[in-house]
C-alpha cells in the first residue's frame, strides 16, 4: 500500500476517534439536552451516529490537512539584506476651529 494512503488511512482513524469522543462529550455533559434527547428516544441512537459521523468527516479532514501542511519543506535561508524597521509614533496634530465652529460650539456644548 502507497505511504499517502496508509498516512490517509491513519489521519481518518484518529478523526474518527476524535468525533467519537467529542460526541461522547456531548452526551455525557448534557449539552443542550442532548443526552435526554439521545437516550429518551426510540430512534436517538441514529441522532447520536449522524452527529459522529458528520463530525468524523470533519476532524479526519483538519486532522489530514494539519499533517499534510506540517510536511512541507522550509524554504531555507532567504539570505539578502535586512532594512530595520522604523517605528512609527503618532504625532499630536492641532487643529484651529473655523469662526462658525467656534460659534457653534459656544451656543451648543451639548447635542
Amino acid at each position: 500500500m502507497p505511504r499517502l494512503v496508509r498516512l490517509y488511512i491513519l489521519q481518518c482513524l484518529i478523526g474518527f476517534a476524535i468525533s467519537a469522543l467529542f460526541t461522547a462529550g456531548l452526551i455525557v455533559f448534557d449539552v443542550m439536552g442532548l443526552k435526554h434527547l439521545i437516550l429518551g428516544s426510540r430512534d436517538g441512537w441514529l441522532g447520536a451516529f449522524l452527529i459522529f459521523f458528520s463530525n468524523g468527516i470533519v476532524f479526519a479532514g483538519v486532522q489530514f490537512a494539519i499533517t499534510i501542511m506540517g510536511m512541507a519543506e522550509g524554504e531555507g535561508p532567504r539570505g539578502g539584506r535586512r532594512f530595520p524597521l522604523r517605528i512609527l509614533r503618532a504625532q499630536p496634530v492641532r487643529v484651529a476651529a473655523s469662526g462658525a465652529e467656534k460659534r457653534r460650539a459656544r451656543t451648543q456644548p451639548f447635542e
